[in-house]
Protein backbone atom coordinates (compact mmCIF):
# COMPACT_ATOMS: atom_id res chain seq x y z
CA UNK A 1 0.00 0.00 0.00
CA UNK A 2 0.87 3.78 -0.86
CA UNK A 3 1.83 5.37 2.00
CA UNK A 4 -0.59 8.85 1.57
CA UNK A 5 0.51 11.09 4.09
CA UNK A 6 2.35 11.51 7.53
CA UNK A 7 5.83 11.89 8.81
CA UNK A 8 8.69 10.57 6.27
CA UNK A 9 9.81 7.28 6.75
CA UNK A 10 13.40 6.23 7.69
CA UNK A 11 14.41 3.15 5.82
CA UNK A 12 16.33 1.92 8.05
CA UNK A 13 14.47 2.40 11.00
CA UNK A 14 10.92 1.40 9.01
CA UNK A 15 8.87 3.79 11.13
CA UNK A 16 7.76 7.36 10.53
CA UNK A 17 10.25 10.17 11.09
CA UNK A 18 9.43 13.38 12.99
CA UNK A 19 11.38 16.27 10.49
CA UNK A 20 12.15 18.34 13.35
CA UNK A 21 14.30 14.95 14.67
CA UNK A 22 16.75 14.44 11.62
CA UNK A 23 19.65 16.99 12.77
CA UNK A 24 19.09 15.76 16.16
CA UNK A 25 20.04 11.56 14.99
CA UNK A 26 22.59 12.56 13.09
CA UNK A 27 24.58 14.19 15.97
CA UNK A 28 23.39 11.44 17.72
CA UNK A 29 24.59 8.36 15.78
CA UNK A 30 28.16 10.46 14.93
CA UNK A 31 28.60 11.23 18.28
CA UNK A 32 28.33 7.90 19.20
CA UNK A 33 30.58 6.97 16.63
CA UNK A 34 33.12 9.27 18.01
CA UNK A 35 33.36 11.15 14.66
CA UNK A 36 31.44 14.42 15.36
CA UNK A 37 34.27 16.59 16.17
CA UNK A 38 35.89 15.93 12.79
CA UNK A 39 33.26 17.08 9.91
CA UNK A 40 34.31 20.32 9.63
CA UNK A 41 37.85 18.80 8.43
CA UNK A 42 36.11 16.25 5.95
CA UNK A 43 34.28 19.19 4.60
CA UNK A 44 31.17 17.95 5.67
CA UNK A 45 28.38 20.78 7.83
CA UNK A 46 29.06 20.66 11.46
CA UNK A 47 27.03 21.09 14.64
CA UNK A 48 27.39 22.46 18.11
CA UNK A 49 25.07 21.43 20.88
CA UNK A 50 22.81 25.00 22.48
CA UNK A 51 22.20 25.67 25.98
CA UNK A 52 19.37 23.11 25.90
CA UNK A 53 21.39 20.23 24.30
CA UNK A 54 20.04 20.61 21.11
CA UNK A 55 22.24 20.19 17.84
CA UNK A 56 22.35 23.29 15.88
CA UNK A 57 23.50 22.34 12.58
CA UNK A 58 25.22 25.40 11.02
CA UNK A 59 25.00 25.50 6.44
CA UNK A 60 29.16 26.35 6.10
CA UNK A 61 28.42 28.33 3.36
CA UNK A 62 25.70 30.88 4.87
CA UNK A 63 26.51 30.46 8.47
CA UNK A 64 22.52 30.14 8.83
CA UNK A 65 21.24 26.92 10.56
CA UNK A 66 20.62 24.21 8.06
CA UNK A 67 16.82 23.49 6.43
CA UNK A 68 14.34 20.45 7.00
CA UNK A 69 15.81 19.49 3.23
CA UNK A 70 19.32 20.17 3.71
CA UNK A 71 19.41 18.07 6.88
CA UNK A 72 17.62 14.89 5.01
CA UNK A 73 20.04 15.89 2.11
CA UNK A 74 22.81 15.29 4.70
CA UNK A 75 21.44 12.15 6.45
CA UNK A 76 21.62 10.52 2.63
CA UNK A 77 25.00 11.49 2.38
CA UNK A 78 26.31 10.22 5.58
CA UNK A 79 24.84 6.63 4.49
CA UNK A 80 25.07 6.99 1.22
CA UNK A 81 28.63 4.60 1.41
CA UNK A 82 29.09 1.23 2.07
CA UNK A 83 26.96 -2.25 1.84
CA UNK A 84 24.05 -1.42 4.61
CA UNK A 85 23.11 2.23 4.86
CA UNK A 86 22.18 1.33 8.15
CA UNK A 87 25.92 1.52 9.39
CA UNK A 88 27.67 3.26 6.43
CA UNK A 89 29.85 6.13 7.33
CA UNK A 90 31.66 8.60 4.86
CA UNK A 91 35.25 7.79 4.20
CA UNK A 92 36.25 11.38 4.46
CA UNK A 93 35.02 11.28 7.98
CA UNK A 94 36.51 8.01 9.10
CA UNK A 95 39.69 9.29 7.56
CA UNK A 96 39.65 12.59 9.30
CA UNK A 97 39.34 11.19 12.63
CA UNK A 98 41.91 8.21 11.80
CA UNK A 99 44.27 11.39 11.05
CA UNK A 100 43.16 12.96 14.12
CA UNK A 101 44.43 10.31 16.03
CA UNK A 102 47.17 9.50 14.59
CA UNK A 103 48.21 13.27 15.09
CA UNK A 104 47.90 13.09 18.87
CA UNK A 105 49.78 9.29 18.95
CA UNK A 106 52.89 11.76 17.27
CA UNK A 107 52.67 14.27 19.85
CA UNK A 108 53.46 11.71 22.24
CA UNK A 109 56.79 10.95 20.34
CA UNK A 110 59.76 12.85 19.76
CA UNK A 111 59.99 15.73 18.07
CA UNK A 112 62.38 19.43 18.70
CA UNK A 113 61.69 22.97 19.05
CA UNK A 114 63.83 25.93 18.42
CA UNK A 115 65.04 25.51 21.90
CA UNK A 116 65.75 21.91 21.76
CA UNK A 117 67.53 21.37 19.05
CA UNK A 118 69.53 24.45 20.02
CA UNK A 119 70.27 22.73 23.28
CA UNK A 120 70.82 19.14 21.52
CA UNK A 121 73.52 20.99 19.24
CA UNK A 122 75.24 23.13 21.26
CA UNK A 123 74.02 26.41 19.17
CA UNK A 124 72.47 29.15 19.50
CA UNK A 125 68.50 29.33 19.31
CA UNK A 126 68.56 31.92 16.31
CA UNK A 127 71.38 29.14 14.93
CA UNK A 128 68.81 26.20 15.14
CA UNK A 129 65.96 28.44 13.70
CA UNK A 130 68.19 29.22 10.60
CA UNK A 131 68.70 25.75 10.39
CA UNK A 132 65.70 24.64 10.58
CA UNK A 133 63.65 26.91 8.09
CA UNK A 134 66.86 27.00 5.64
CA UNK A 135 66.77 23.37 5.22
CA UNK A 136 62.91 22.70 5.29
CA UNK A 137 63.20 25.66 2.34
CA UNK A 138 64.97 23.09 0.52
CA UNK A 139 62.54 19.82 1.32
CA UNK A 140 64.93 18.23 2.80
CA UNK A 141 63.11 18.56 6.56
CA UNK A 142 60.03 17.97 7.08
CA UNK A 143 58.62 20.46 10.23
CA UNK A 144 55.18 21.13 11.67
CA UNK A 145 53.20 24.07 13.01
CA UNK A 146 51.22 23.00 16.50
CA UNK A 147 49.53 25.50 18.79
CA UNK A 148 51.51 28.11 17.37
CA UNK A 149 55.18 26.55 17.92
CA UNK A 150 57.14 24.95 15.03
CA UNK A 151 58.10 21.39 15.67
CA UNK A 152 60.53 19.24 14.57
CA UNK A 153 60.20 15.54 14.49
CA UNK A 154 62.84 13.65 15.99
CA UNK A 155 63.00 10.41 13.50
CA UNK A 156 64.52 12.55 10.57
CA UNK A 157 67.53 13.55 12.64
CA UNK A 158 70.79 11.88 13.52
CA UNK A 159 71.73 11.74 17.06
CA UNK A 160 74.18 15.13 16.53
CA UNK A 161 70.65 17.48 15.51
CA UNK A 162 72.16 16.77 11.58
CA UNK A 163 69.15 15.86 9.00
CA UNK A 164 69.46 11.99 8.34
CA UNK A 165 70.81 11.94 4.56
CA UNK A 166 69.15 8.70 3.31
CA UNK A 167 66.22 10.69 4.32
CA UNK A 168 66.67 13.54 1.34
CA UNK A 169 65.35 11.20 -1.49
CA UNK A 170 62.11 10.31 -0.15
CA UNK A 171 61.52 13.97 1.73
CA UNK A 172 62.15 15.66 -1.70
CA UNK A 173 59.47 14.44 -3.68
CA UNK A 174 56.75 14.59 -0.68
CA UNK A 175 57.56 18.10 0.42
CA UNK A 176 58.06 19.40 -3.33
CA UNK A 177 54.86 18.16 -4.16
CA UNK A 178 53.30 19.89 -1.13
CA UNK A 179 52.09 17.18 1.01
CA UNK A 180 50.32 17.66 4.11
CA UNK A 181 53.19 18.05 6.95
CA UNK A 182 51.16 16.25 8.93
CA UNK A 183 50.43 13.52 6.63
CA UNK A 184 54.31 13.11 5.85
CA UNK A 185 55.04 12.80 9.41
CA UNK A 186 52.51 10.10 9.27
CA UNK A 187 53.36 8.12 6.59
CA UNK A 188 57.30 8.03 7.32
CA UNK A 189 56.59 6.53 10.27
CA UNK A 190 53.72 4.30 10.20
CA UNK A 191 53.61 0.91 8.06
CA UNK A 192 52.90 1.89 4.59
CA UNK A 193 50.97 -0.17 2.05
CA UNK A 194 53.28 0.94 -0.64
CA UNK A 195 56.06 -0.82 0.80
CA UNK A 196 54.02 -4.00 1.89
CA UNK A 197 54.47 -3.22 5.41
CA UNK A 198 57.83 -1.65 6.32
CA UNK A 199 57.89 1.94 7.88
CA UNK A 200 59.42 4.31 5.44
CA UNK A 201 61.66 6.47 7.40
CA UNK A 202 62.99 3.06 8.74
CA UNK A 203 63.27 0.79 5.66
CA UNK A 204 65.26 4.43 4.07
CA UNK A 205 68.07 3.45 6.33
CA UNK A 206 68.47 -0.42 5.05
CA UNK A 207 70.52 -1.05 1.78
CA UNK A 208 68.34 -3.25 0.57
CA UNK A 209 65.22 -1.57 1.09
CA UNK A 210 66.66 2.50 0.63
CA UNK A 211 65.83 2.36 -3.23
CA UNK A 212 62.20 1.34 -2.98
CA UNK A 213 61.30 3.70 -0.11
CA UNK A 214 62.11 6.84 -2.77
CA UNK A 215 60.23 5.36 -4.84
CA UNK A 216 57.59 4.96 -3.11
CA UNK A 217 57.91 8.64 -1.76
CA UNK A 218 57.92 9.41 -5.89
CA UNK A 219 54.68 7.33 -6.38
CA UNK A 220 53.46 8.91 -3.46
CA UNK A 221 54.05 12.68 -4.38
CA UNK A 222 52.42 11.70 -8.01
CA UNK A 223 49.09 11.61 -6.22
CA UNK A 224 49.91 14.40 -3.59
CA UNK A 225 50.22 16.23 -6.90
CA UNK A 226 47.65 14.98 -8.89
CA UNK A 227 44.91 15.44 -6.07
CA UNK A 228 45.80 19.41 -5.71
Amino acid sequence: MTSTGGAPRDPRAGEPRDPSDIGEGVASWLEGLGLAAHLAEAGLPAFERDQHGVAVWTDPATGEPMTHEQLEALDQLLHAEGDDPAYAVPVSLVQAARQARLREELLTGSWFTYETLAELRNSSVDAARFMIHKTASLHRLLVVTHDGSVLVPAFQLTPEGEPRPELEPVLLPLLAAGMDPWKAWIWLTQPAALLGGLVPEEAAAEADTAGLVAHAAVRLAERVASSS
